[in-house]
């Protein structure tokens, strides 16, 4: 039998090995942003055209390079972090593998501009699908200036396997975010398809949170501190109203590198217990400045993965740390923490928030009163009044108009009754049915609306209101405000980020405007635009439907029994909820 086995030609190799570094566009914002930290630059540009399919440059006034060190730093695995096996053990830098600009270089035409500090001259290099086109001389400015353009042009398998631009910039500016969070000393300008995103200047931790996410989550930060003999941990938690449903602003830093921990996210909601919703994460900005002995941060390609020494000793430590500073601003329920015993010999006494004593006001009542009866006591004079201004607003709307809704032979009278929980008793026939008024409605709307994609009657607001957005919003509305005039909205965005609202959809009350948009922007994280009807849509009803405990009076379950019987009284919404259950009369019988 002939030979089988062959060495793949370098170029194949190359492809392939860039295949880990290279995932999209913003794996290469992550390597280049990187290394730019690495050479000590201070101020970093950030230009993206395209979503990064056209053109990635990062500029920076780091060391620079010399003309030897421009051109072996596009071999694989030419670094100049790593000198033996131990140097692995020690890294306090961001890129230590030396793969970076070979991967790059493989899949798209890159061209470096660099000049070290006190050198008259810098070098231009210009690489095409892994090769070398030329090195040259050149006058440019002291840093490096990397410019990555055609993204795989040379492997239209993978180029095309790329989402819609809106997709891979929310993925640039996560890689962004990441480097910029974690470097508040450095300035930052991103622009993208040359219209400027973000300016970041050196501020404080909190300035950089803000100048990212928005004005919004200021009052909402707690600040995070613990420090001791082996591990410094600090950053921020938003109270509780800051917490979404979907992910996005949860951040680990270890020695300023972003990683990802499911168990280590585990220990902040574990500090959040009994403040969130169901299905809510709570938002969280946490540095972790440890000895790079302790810390393994060699074990995922994309190094967004850290293995600690004690794993277990960090959670604890997490944990406490949280759901003590959750005390002292008077968010948690109780001050006592149940504090892990393994954490015990390293805090002390967490510190408590003053509470001023609060006295209830006395009111007196006379023994003898009751609001229900026609002749007021003595001595009851204030709560009378008020008590005879709750009847008159009963009086006028406890009985609504009477409409005839149904035919003659048809009587709900004896067929209904509302219980306290909101739900209702329906006898059908011989069965006797316990029905949820809101899962019915949210049916009907459905029904009403199908073929209908969206309500484009407007409704003007008396005054406008004003949403302030974050960058990262302002890019999701600049994605799909070509869609919301036919919807019915009339909003444009004014100075400094505000989103002015003058108009809404017929049927959208003032009042759940600005919690729709939040969810409309919520549901657009990572989705294209093409998407954004469907979701619309479902939020829409989502927003608009009732739910049974908006359903007080009779004749108001007696049209949606009818319209409910018109569609032929299904038992399940689409989402398999139950729109009814049949209770067992012979059952309940047997409990007399």
């Amino acid at each position: 039998m002939s030979d089988i086995i062959q060495l793949l030609p370098d170029h194949v190799a190359n492809q392939i090995a860039a295949g880990e570094v290279v995932q999209r566009p913003a794996s290469i914002v992550k390597e280049l942003l990187e290394n730019a930290i690495d050479a000590g630059a201070t101020k970093i540009d950030l230009i993206i055209r395209e979503a990064g399919r056209n053109l990635i440059q990062v500029v920076d006034n780091g060391s620079g390079m010399s003309e030897t060190d421009a051109r072996l730093a596009f071999e694989r695995h030419a670094t100049s972090k790593i000198h033996s096996t131990e140097d692995i053990f020690h890294i306090t830098t961001k890129g230590f593998r030396g793969e970076a600009l070979a991967s790059i270089a493989a899949v798209a035409q890159v061209e470096l501009k660099t000049r070290q500090k006190d050198t008259p001259l810098g070098t231009n290099i210009y690489m095409e699908g892994g090769e070398l086109k030329f090195q040259e001389p050149a006058q440019t400015a002291e840093g490096s200036n990397f410019l990555v353009k055609n993204l795989f042009y040379n492997v239209p398998a993978r180029r095309k396997f790329l989402k819609n631009n809106n997709i891979e910039f929310r993925h640039i500016l996560d890689e962004f975010q990441r480097v910029a969070l974690a470097h508040q000393d450095t300035e930052f300008d991103l622009f993208h398809n040359d219209e400027p995103i973000f300016r970041l200047r050196k501020g404080s931790p909190a300035q950089r949170i803000v100048e990212i996410f928005g004005r919004k989550l200021q009052p909402l930060l707690i600040p995070i501190r613990e420090e001791l003999d082996w591990i410094t941990f600090h950053g921020y938690v938003a109270k509780p109203e800051g917490a979404k449903k979907t992910r996005g602003e949860q951040f680990f830093f270890a020695n300023n590198r972003f990683f990802k921990s499911a168990y280590l996210n585990k220990a902040v909601q574990e500090a959040f217990e009994g403040l969130l919703q169901p299905g809510y994460t709570p938002s969280y900005f946490l540095y972790l400045d440890i000895d790079p002995e302790k810390i393994d941060v060699n074990i995922h390609p994309q190094k967004t993965e850290v293995k600690f020494e004690d794993e277990h000793l960090i959670f604890a430590l997490i944990r406490s740390t949280v759901k003590r500073s959750l005390g002292i601003y008077n968010i948690a329920p109780s001050l006592d923490f149940d504090r892990d015993p393994k954490m015990e010999s390293f805090f002390g006494t967490p510190s408590r928030a003053n509470h001023s004593g609060f006295k209830p006001e006395n009111v007196s009542v006379g023994r003898d009163f009751n609001p229900f009866n026609d002749e007021p006591k003595v001595g009851t004079t204030e709560m009378v009044n008020m008590t005879q201004m709750y009847q008159q607003d009963l009086t006028a709307s406890a009985e609504p108009s009477k409409i005839n809704l149904f035919d003659d032979d048809e009587d709900f009278d004896e067929d209904i009754m509302r219980l306290p929980n909101g739900y209702w008793l329906y006898n059908k026939g011989d069965r006797t049915l316990m029905i949820d008024p809101g899962r019915i409605h949210s049916i009907l709307s459905a029904d009403k609306n199908k073929g209908k994609t969206h309500s484009s009657e407007s409704h003007p607001l008396l005054y406008s209101l004003e949403y302030h957005l974050n960058e990262v919003e302002k890019t999701k509305f600049r994605s799909i405000k070509k869609y919301l005039p036919a919807l019915g909205f009339d909003m444009k965005l004014a100075q400094e980020n505000v989103l002015r609202i003058d108009a809404v959809p017929e049927g959208l009350k003032e009042s759940q405007v600005i919690k729709f948009l939040e969810k409309i922007f919520e549901i657009l994280e990572y989705r294209s635009e093409e998407d954004f009807m469907h979701y619309y849509d479902y939020q829409w009803n989502r927003i608009s439907s009732k739910t049974r405990f908006d359903f007080i009076y009779k004749y108001e379950i007696e049209n949606l029994i009818r319209e409910f019987h018109r569609i032929g009284f299904p038992e399940y919404t689409p989402a398999g909820k139950k729109c009814f259950i049949e209770l067992p009369l012979d059952e309940l019988k047997n409990k007399f």
